[in-house]
C-alpha cells in the first residue's frame, strides 16, 4: 500500500474551504427538504452529480476513467456504503437541527482514527493525536449537551446521523483497503454516485410521498448539492485522501460541526448559546494536536 504524506499548508487550505461546504450544506439540505423528500433528495443530487464529473471528465480529464471496470468489487462497496450514507444523514436533518445532527455526524474522525490505528499501515495513534481526538470529541460533546440546543433536537435524527457518521469512516477505509484505491479520485466518486444516483430514486417511495410542494428555492438546492458539493466539493476531497495519511484528512471534518452550528444560527435561526465558544476552542486544538508531526 503506498505510504500518504502529512499534511501540508495546501492540503489545509484545502480541507478548510471542503469542510466550510459541508457545514453550508446542511443548511441547503434541510431547506431542500422542504420541498423534496430527503431520500428522493439524496438520489437526484447524485444523479447530478454524475452528469458533472462525466462532463468534467469529458472536457478535462480524458482517461481518468481507466480501470473501473476492474474494480468492480472495491466500487460496488463504495456505492453502497456512499448511498446509504447520505439516505441516512438526509433523514437525520429531516428530523433533528442542523447543528446537532452535524455534532453528530462529524464525530466520524474518531472512528476512523481508531479504525485506522489497526488496518492502515503507518496510522497508528500516538499520545499526542490521541489526545487531540480526545479534545475535539470534548468539544463535539460540549456543543450537543448545550442547554440552548437540545430542547430543539430529536435523538432520531441524531441516532441516524451517528450511523451516518460510521458508513462515510466505511467509505474511506475503502478507499484504502480495496481495488478502488488504484482509481483516479473521479473514478472513485463515480462509482459512488453511479450505484446511489440508480438505487435511491428507486427506493425513495417506500420512505413516504416524494415531493412536499417543491418551490424554485428547493430545486436550486438541489442543484447546488449536485454540482457544487458533489461534483466538485467530493472530487477535490478524494484527491486529498489519495494524497494525506486518512485520519489527517479525516480530523478536518471537525471544522464542519463547528462551522454548521453557525450557519445554522445565521440562515435558520437555530439556537446557539456561549457553549458554542467553548466547544470551537477545543474542536481547534484538537485538530491542531492530531496534525502535529
Amino acid at each position: 500500500m503506498e505510504a500518504r504524506r502529512t499534511m501540508d499548508a495546501a492540503g489545509a487550505l484545502g480541507l478548510v474551504g471542503f469542510s466550510t461546504l459541508l457545514a453550508f450544506n446542511q443548511v441547503v439540505v434541510k431547506i431542500t427538504n422542504a420541498g423534496i423528500s430527503p431520500v428522493l433528495g439524496a438520489g437526484l443530487r447524485s444523479v447530478l452529480g454524475v452528469i458533472v464529473v462525466l462532463g468534467w471528465v469529458a472536457l478535462r480529464k480524458r482517461g481518468a476513467l481507466a480501470g473501473m471496470g476492474q474494480t468492480v468489487r472495491g466500487g460496488l462497496l463504495l456505492g453502497l456504503l456512499f448511498g446509504a450514507e447520505f439516505v441516512v444523514l438526509f433523514l437525520s436533518l429531516d428530523l433533528t437541527t442542523v447543528s446537532r445532527a452535524s455534532i453528530v455526524f462529524y464525530s466520524m474522525p474518531v472512528w476512523l482514527a481508531l479504525a485506522a490505528h489497526f488496518l492502515l499501515p503507518g496510522e497508528r495513534l500516538s499520545r499526542t493525536r490521541a489526545l487531540g481526538l480526545v479534545l475535539a470529541m470534548a468539544g463535539v460533546g460540549w456543543a450537543l449537551w448545550a442547554p440552548e440546543s437540545r430542547g430543539a433536537g430529536d435523538w432520531r435524527g441524531e441516532a441516524l446521523a451517528l450511523v451516518a457518521a460510521f458508513l462515510w469512516a466505511g467509505i474511506v477505509l475503502s478507499l484504502r483497503l480495496t481495488d478502488a484505491s488504484k482509481l483516479t479520485p473521479e473514478a472513485q466518486l463515480l462509482w459512488q454516485l453511479g450505484l446511489s444516483a440508480v438505487v435511491v430514486p428507486l427506493i425513495a417511495p417506500l420512505f413516504g410521498p416524494v415531493l412536499r410542494a417543491p418551490e424554485p428555492v428547493h430545486v436550486a438546492g438541489l442543484l447546488f448539492q449536485g454540482a457544487v458539493v458533489v461534483g466538485i466539493g467530493f472530487t477535490g476531497w478524494l484527491a486529498l485522501v489519495k494524497r494525506y495519511r486518512a485520519s489527517d484528512v479525516a480530523s478536518f471534518s471537525f471544522l464542519s460541526p463547528v462551522l454548521a452550528v453557525g450557519f445554522g444560527w445565521l440562515f435558520l435561526g437555530e439556537p446557539v448559546g456561549p457553549h458554542f465558544i467553548g466547544a470551537m476552542a477545543l474542536v481547534a486544538a484538537g485538530i491542531v494536536l492530531i496534525n502535529r508531526r
